[in-house]
């Protein structure tokens, strides 16, 4: 009897020992599914500096930057020295090429399509970027264009035939709606039949046709999106040298007749630019013209050609179908696996910056034309502003599209040396602001915008960024560079703060009947 008692002890024992285990593997399993939920649940972060490729890489495969190259002439002016001006309209255009209305939503569609985007932070269910360019500051109103705030037009038939001309009219109608046939297929440029009809285009010929008296495009405009995917996959057709500067840059040309201004990947993306080197003798970087594009394109300035990143073979789409010998020469072939490499002189001229040296300078420069009545002078304030936040101090000129005289705005050109150094703000560039004392009400009023935690000028710049191609590659800019922005833009307002503190006259009304504050 004990001993049957003594067994049914132990299996009660044995089965309590079993049911434990099963609610303790129960448990287990439960907290394990849900640590795998919060892992999944957690955002991607983007791969670090090490997913760059490696210096081999970018010898045949190299990182460049494509900017749309003008034909038209433009005139180039020393900052603050040269006499000219009248008084400036307000900021105002139109799309060139369509009389229909295009929303900004279709257009950024259509360029997150083009261009493989639709990345970036979402605000209830839409993304920032998409509502910070819906905000009225980037919609103000603008008066419609006359026929002389266009940089080209394109000649009606009406206009050929009002010269007079026989030839000229027997000509036109053998062509028929005024087309203009390629007879260069056998160089390798596609056979192309333009008329004046806006749909034969290429986006380059739209862009340039875009191009008004008060900005270089509009951000509206989905031809934007096309010229962008356009430069980022087109066939290239030719490479030269470009002659002047101090650094590499190549003109490269496609088989549309199109033609783009390429700078090659120089360093990594992380580098920043040692303390102790002349900023002139800084490496050109092909990630700041992209930044520098989006960056002036957030700040509604629109003044900086589009740009896209773009990967390139450097032996087949460089080397072997160059046509410039002083090019070619200047190739290394590598003994080791990464094949050849370009390479070019750096030089480094000395400039002096009058802002700098002469704390009463903008004093004389307000008796000065162009920067005595008009726009100029908060078009230069503008261009501190922008320099200033992407740490450029790479602007000894400025320059314009003659046609328009001094009654236009400035083209914010040349900005390879700008994201150089993260880690310390350079405050001789804002020095403009401070001494003048004047800025665009407009312009302050997308700063204060951009400095609100809903649109904050990093978390916008970031996102801008991700629709770039190179993007897939690794971050256009490092995060250091990206936080930087947001130090400099308090920085800037900072500095208005203390002209309102002493001056009354500060801002140029170019927003009449707006008198919101962003908030």
């Amino acid at each position: 009897m004990r001993e049957t008692m003594t067994r049914q002890e132990l299996g009660r024992s044995t089965c309590s020992i079993y049911l434990g285990l099963a609610c303790l593997s129960l448990a287990l399993n439960l907290f394990l599914a849900l640590f795998c939920l919060s892992v999944l649940q957690t955002g991607c972060v983007l791969a670090p500096s090490s997913s760059i490729p490696t210096e081999t890489d970018t010898w045949h495969r190299s990182s460049i930057s494509h900017s749309s190259s003008s034909s038209a002439a433009s005139s180039s002016c020393k900052l603050p020295t040269t006499p000219q001006s009248k008084e400036r309209r307000k900021l105002n255009a139109n799309t060139f090429h369509h009389e229909k209305n295009h929303s900004f939503s279709d257009a950024t569609e259509r360029e997150n399509t083009l261009i493989g985007a639709g990345k970036g932070q979402k605000v209830t269910g839409r993304f920032k970027l998409d509502v910070l360019f819906e905000h009225p500051l980037y919609n103000l109103p603008r008066p419609e264009l006359q026929e002389d705030d266009w940089l080209l037009r394109v000649k009606s038939e009406e206009h050929l035939r009002d010269r007079g001309s026989v030839e000229e009219e027997a000509e036109d109608d053998n062509i028929g709606d005024s087309q203009w046939p390629s007879d260069s297929e056998e160089e390798g440029y596609d056979k192309v039949s333009w008329t004046s009809d806006v749909e034969s285009h290429p986006p380059w010929l739209r862009f340039h046709l875009g191009i008004s008296r008060w900005q270089l495009y509009d951000r509206k405009d989905p031809n934007l999106a096309q010229l962008t995917h356009y430069l980022a996959t087109q066939r290239i057709l030719g490479v030269v040298q470009k002659t002047g500067g101090t650094q590499l840059k190549l003109l490269v040309t496609f088989p549309n007749h199109g033609q783009a201004l390429l700078k090659p990947m120089k360093q990594a993306r992380d580098a920043e630019t040692d303390l102790n080197l002349f900023y002139f003798s800084d490496f050109e970087r092909h990630n700041a013209e992209i930044a520098a594009f989006h960056l002036d394109r957030l700040l509604g300035f629109n003044r900086i050609p589009p740009v896209v990143g773009r990967l390139i073979n450097v032996t087949s789409e460089v080397r072997e179908i160059t046509t410039d010998k002083t090019l070619s020469r200047t190739f290394f072939t590598s003994p080791g696996p990464g094949g050849p490499r370009g390479d070019a002189p750096t030089a480094a001229p000395s400039w002096q910056r009058g802002w700098e040296t002469d704390p009463a300078y903008c004093d004389s420069v307000k008796q000065k034309p162009p920067y005595s009545q008009g726009t100029r002078l908060v078009d230069l304030i503008d261009m501190a502003v922008l320099d200033f936040l992407m740490g450029n101090m790479d602007r000894h000129h400025y320059e314009t599209f003659e046609k328009f005289g001094d009654e236009t705005f400035l083209l914010h050109l040349d900005n390879g040396r700008a994201f150089g150094r993260h880690s310390r703000d350079e405050p001789s560039i804002l020095v403009p602001l401070q001494q003048c004392c004047r800025i665009r009400r407009s312009t302050l009023l997308r700063l204060r915008l951009l400095s609100l935690p809903d649109f904050r000028l990093s978390d916008a710049m970031r996102e801008s960024l991700l629709r770039d191609p190179l993007a897939a590659v690794a971050p256009l800019l490092s995060e250091p560079h990206l936080l930087a922005l947001d130090r400099r833009l308090a920085a800037v307002l900072r500095a208005v703060e203390a002209c309102e503190a002493h001056h009354a006259d500060v801002f140029h009304n170019d927003v009449d009947g707006y008198d919101q504050q962003p908030d």
